[in-house]
């Protein structure tokens, strides 16, 4: 009987074990799928630009955007694609 309970104390913590990996992987996906897309309405706070604008940087083909049950997701990495393809430098090498 010690062998017994010896061996579902071991699966016990094997299983917490497994549990804490799990969870610590949702958040990290979660968290990287959030630092990867974003929606409408962090686009136009970060680019400081209108709903209009935005939806015409979409039909222009200008920036890509995925579409989930009507709403528009955006590429982080596309969005500062944007800004370096329209950075102008008229005044030298300052940043």
């Amino acid at each position: 009987m010690n062998e017994l309970t010896l061996i579902l104390q071991t699966l016990r913590q094997e299983i917490e074990i497994l549990r804490a990996y799990l969870s610590a992987f949702q958040t990290s996906a979660v968290k990287q799928l959030q630092a990867n897309w974003l929606d409408g309405q962090d686009v136009m706070q970060t680019l400081h630009i209108s709903k209009r604008t935005l939806q015409y940087l979409r039909d222009s083909g200008t920036l890509p955007y995925s579409r989930i049950n009507g709403k528009f997701y955006y590429k982080a990495d596309d969005i500062r694609a944007l800004l370096d393809t329209n950075y102008v430098n008229k005044g030298g090498d300052h940043a």
